[in-house]
């Protein structure tokens, strides 16, 4: 029977309500407990999948081929099972499945309003996504007090109610500033965050502060007395480095223990050995080396996410330190890519949508070829990868991919219109199809060509890696541009679909249809991204 902790977040957003929610469950997965997670989102739109990375982040994709919220990433990257369809659902989604309910009837002529029937549906959803877990753990996005979070705040209120005390606890992650001029903590907005969250019918179990300084014993009394919290259960969740100490920070504090007491989980002690250990080899990392990442959406923490959580996993388990300079695609042109990158001892194209900065990217990519920089292209890297090799070095002058140019007298990348679906089943699209539903989308098998570097780094015969992406290597090209020194190295079990290429002569030149960040968590690293940062190591 699964027992369910729901996470609100108040005074402001940003918190870190993911790495919260994530790092409770590794914890509580540690001690035997099997775990999933939801993320609840107040936007309208049905999923992010075309909304901008510079706005919302990175959209982030399952293994089933959902695109979802950022923060998802966050939740395999601490916690051992695949995030599913059923574990993102947004305001837009849940409206439309109530309004497609009504239209056929389903309500029998009842006026449809928020309560009961959008609430109904959240709770039915949350129920899905639980997956018959021992915990499931429910982020609620936003900030407590705003309207669009209103329907999920009474639908986990009213779950409270249904299953009572041993089966429900809410946890409620505030913040607690710090005045530098006065030198004190201050802690009125959290009570008054706490005031709005019992104003709608839920009283916190516990309270997640997080703050810039330590919350003295004294604070915490003040925060509990005023709250209606246990003191032991006003855990304190400080500034770190690296998001990676905060299930030890936590687990210290013994947030584990509270609701393993509240919710009278039957479990083994912690053990948290993995992220002590990781904790440790970051800790002891014996050299730096530099990347560069040829982007084209500002705000690169979150529009990059996954790619910046892979670099650092690989570097820890490489032994280095990674430092990242981004470059802006668009400010490397013909003039002068090789004079902005001239220093570069190893370079990452990643994915995108969209012709802006596609020719920097080119460039970038002519640049590694030529110089014998290590080079990783992911998805349009990949692209841009043949593009760059196509015109260059098989002569195909104004190659390009029918995204960018519709009439391009070659189109060596180009929509492929008809494919099969890992279930056998074959799938349609043409230009005219939604962006968010004809893309192949979620993990895909690949065979991998042994003597090369994709399967050196995998050490496997094939992988399975996540998809989102619409246009393809267009196989028409495939013998010329082989023919030239272009190796393909990975390709799809129906032998559709060219999934890795490299390059002959070389020291490692490598690009990727499918997104291996997706898949890469900091207790393992990501065999493609550590045998990348190697590359750049064994280069005096």
């Amino acid at each position: 029977m699964t027992k369910y902790i729901f996470i609100t977040g108040g005074v402001v957003s940003s918190l870190g309500k993911g790495i919260v929610a994530a790092s409770l469950g590794s914890i509580l997965e540690s001690r035997n407990l099997s775990v999933s997670v939801i993320k609840l989102d107040p936007y309208i739109n049905v999923d992010p999948g075309t909304m901008s990375p510079s706005q919302h982040g990175e959209v982030f994709v399952t293994y089933d081929g959902a695109e979802t919220d950022l923060d998802l990433g966050h939740y395999e990257r601490f916690v051992n099972y695949k995030t599913s369809k059923a574990s993102n659902y947004t305001t837009g989604q849940i409206y439309d499945a109530v309004i497609k309910r009504e239209r056929k009837g389903e309500y029998l002529g009842s006026t449809v309003q928020v309560i009961p029937h959008v609430t109904d549906e959240i709770i039915l959803n949350i129920k899905k996504g639980s997956l018959d877990k021992d915990i499931c753990i429910v982020e609620i996005g936003g900030t407590v007090g705003d309207i669009e979070s209103l329907p999920f705040i009474e639908a986990i209120r009213q779950m409270g109610i249904e299953y009572g005390k041993d089966r429900v606890s809410y946890i409620h992650l505030t913040l607690v500033p710090y005045i530098n001029a006065a030198n004190e903590i201050k802690t009125k907005p959290t009570q008054h965050s706490v005031k709005e969250l019992r104003s709608i019918g839920i009283q916190p179990d516990v309270l997640v502060c997080r703050s810039e300084k330590n919350i003295s014993d004294h604070d915490k009394k003040k925060i509990a007395l005023f709250t209606n919290v246990e003191a032991k259960a006003v855990i304190n969740s400080i500034d770190v480095d690296d998001i990676y100490e905060v299930p030890l920070i936590l687990h210290e504090q013994g947030l584990d223990d509270i609701i393993v007491e509240k919710l009278k989980l039957s479990c083994n002690p912690t053990s948290l050995a993995s992220w002590k250990e990781y904790k440790s080899k970051r800790n002891n990392t014996a050299s730096k080396i530099n990347i560069k990442i040829i982007a084209k959406y500002g705000n690169y923490t979150e529009s990059y996410k996954s790619l910046n959580e892979a670099i650092k996993h690989a570097g820890v388990h490489c032994g280095v330190n990674v430092d990242i300079d981004y470059i802006d695609a668009e400010k490397l042109d013909g003039n002068n890519y090789a004079k902005l990158l001239k220093n570069s001892k190893g370079v990452i194209v990643p994915g995108g949508f969209g012709d802006r900065g596609i020719e920097g990217k080119i460039n970038a990519i002519k640049f590694c070829r030529e110089n014998k920089v290590p080079f990783l292209g992911i998805c349009l890297g990949m692209q841009a990868a043949v593009i760059e090799f196509s015109r260059n070095v098989c002569n195909l002058k104004n190659s390009n991919s029918t995204e960018f140019n519709k009439n391009t007298e070659f189109p060596v990348i180009a929509l492929i219109e008809e494919w099969l679906d890992k279930k056998g089943s074959v799938e349609h699209r043409d230009v005219n199809s939604n962006i968010g539903g004809t893309m192949r989308l979620g993990e895909q098998e690949c065979k991998l060509k042994k003597d090369s570097n994709v399967y050196e780094a995998y050490k496997l015969d094939s992988i399975f890696e996540r998809h989102r992406h619409r246009y393809e290597f267009n196989n028409e090209y495939k013998k010329l541009l082989e023919k030239n020194g272009l190796i393909i190295s990975g390709i799809s079990t129906d032998g559709t679909l060219v999934e890795v290429i490299e390059l002959k002569d070389h020291p490692w030149f490598l690009g990727c249809q499918f997104h291996p960040e997706f898949t890469s968590k900091p207790v393992e690293g990501h065999p493609l991204f550590m045998a990348f940062i190697n590359s750049i190591k064994d280069i005096k």
